[in-house]
């Protein structure tokens, strides 16, 4: 949402907005001159808004909840209403589109395409779900009329059926959003349909875990592509020789358009490895060479809030922060974690996205986090949902097999922050669990400094 209001006003429109919470992303839309406010109120409705009917377009995410007071006004107004992903689609007509679907794994996928793209001096355009530290915005404007345009293709809502793109990368159809899709073959054949979009003569780039039917549903002439860490996966593209070094995994690139070696991968994670591996055969197909190619990946810097390295200490001391709110996502995030930090004291703060996420997928949340020597969980984050009867953050601690578990508010969280119980710290999570980050940041810089600077003194 957030990058389409800032193509708006990049284009000489006015803006404003409302979000549930006041956030660093919010702050920097006011910074730069969109009006957002935090009560869900018609007064809070800007006046210009209310004077203008015909002259406004109101975009709608799934996020909004059905009771929102203020949709209801506008709704009710006549307003011209369209979805966020309806808004997408016709930004995005008439242009090559590299369309990045997937469970999870395509914000960061989608911001490694943009970032080779833009790297490598091509004047693609990108709308993004996160924050590329790379380009500080989730946002890049296409240089030229024609330049492609790089768009994470959500299937929440079936969001990404508004798209018919040149090149599409699915990185996964891991059931998900069972809410609206009551059932995986559901989701796997909304995943089909949005493949059965592609252009004529496009590209399908699909995770070698993804679900085969949407490999068959490709249109006739698509060129095909399974990616994975190793051949034996039935990849056509895959990594090998991944070697995990400091905060990077070293890897040697082989596909179709050739073989790429000692590429250096600065944001950790093997699941990182398998979604380079996809952005550099995008940008391959568009014509960037394997030197450029290298010194792209190296100088990718991530996505806020995906693994993201908050404070390094020494003593193998660090606090990362990640997004992950699906237990495949958790499970392969903890697993680069304990690869990176073998032997360290683990403490995970869990804090669980929807009530029906939560207790559609409660074992496999409760597996994955018990890869932790430690877990903590925060009360659930509604967004969008009312409460169920029964569904709570206690549902998952039965089943966490870790040596300490527990339920506990943000401030006791903060509050333990300075107990020496753990050696990495990591915030997990998608709702706001991110307003933990800076408080976190502050208490964990200055007791490992003071540690540091008493043991120097003491040595």
């Amino acid at each position: 949402m957030s990058a389409l209001a800032r193509w708006f006003r990049a284009n000489g429109h006015a803006v404003s907005g409302y979000d549930k919470t006041e956030t660093p992303l919010t702050q920097a839309l006011v910074a730069e001159g969109i009006a957002v406010h935090y009560a869900d109120a018609v007064e809070n409705i800007p006046l210009e808004i209310r004077d203008n009917k015909a002259q406004t377009l109101v975009v709608l995410t799934p996020a909004i909840p059905a009771t929102s007071l203020e949709w209801a006004w506008l709704r009710e107004g006549g307003y011209a209403i369209r979805k966020r992903s309806q808004v997408l689609g016709v930004l995005t007509e008439g242009r090559p589109t590299i369309a990045v679907a997937g469970t999870h794994g395509k914000t960061t996928t989608s911001s490694m395409v943009a970032h080779l793209l833009h790297h490598a001096g091509l004047p693609a355009g990108a709308f993004l779900g996160g924050i590329s530290v790379n380009l500080g915005s989730n946002l890049l404007l296409p240089a030229t009329p024609d330049a492609p345009v790089v768009v994470e293709a959500d299937e929440y809502d079936r969001s990404f059926l508004t798209l018919h793109p040149d090149v599409a990368i699915v990185t996964s159809t891991d059931a998900d959003h069972l809410d609206i899709y009551g059932n995986q073959t559901a989701l796997i054949d909304s995943f089909c349909q949005f493949v059965s979009q592609i252009k004529p003569g496009g590209t399908l780039l699909l995770n070698h875990t993804a679900d085969a039917r949407v490999a068959a549903a490709a249109p006739p002439g698509t060129r095909v592509l399974r990616y994975g860490l190793n051949a034996a996966q039935g990849a056509d593209l895959y990594a090998e020789n991944i070697t995990p070094e400091g905060h990077q995994f070293h890897f040697d690139l082989h596909g179709p358009a050739g073989t790429v070696p000692g590429l250096q991968l600065a944001v950790p994670g093997f699941h990182n490895v398998e979604n380079m591996l996809a952005a550099a055969a995008v940008a391959q197909q568009l014509g960037v060479a394997a030197g450029p190619l290298a010194a792209g990946v190296a100088a990718y810097r991530g996505v806020k809030r995906r693994f993201e390295f908050v404070v390094t200490a020494g003593q193998g001391r660090v606090y990362l922060d990640d997004y992950a709110h699906h237990p495949r996502e958790i499970e392969a995030f903890l697993r680069s974690v304990r690869a990176l930090y073998p032997g360290k004291r683990l403490r995970v703060v869990f804090q669980p996205h929807l009530f029906t996420r939560t207790r559609d997928f409660a074992e496999g949340f409760s597996r994955s986090l018990s890869l932790a020597d430690e877990v903590v969980l925060l009360d659930i984050y509604p967004a969008r949902e009312l409460p169920i009867a029964g569904v709570s953050a206690a549902m998952l601690l039965p089943g966490i097999t870790a040596a300490k578990k527990s339920i506990q508010t943000k401030e006791q969280v903060l509050a333990a922050a300075t107990d020496n119980a753990f050696d990495v710290l990591a915030t997990v999570g998608a709702g706001d669990i991110d307003t933990l980050v800076p408080k976190l940041r502050v208490i964990l810089n200055a007791e490992w400094n003071n540690t540091a600077t008493a043991n120097q003194s003491g040595s």
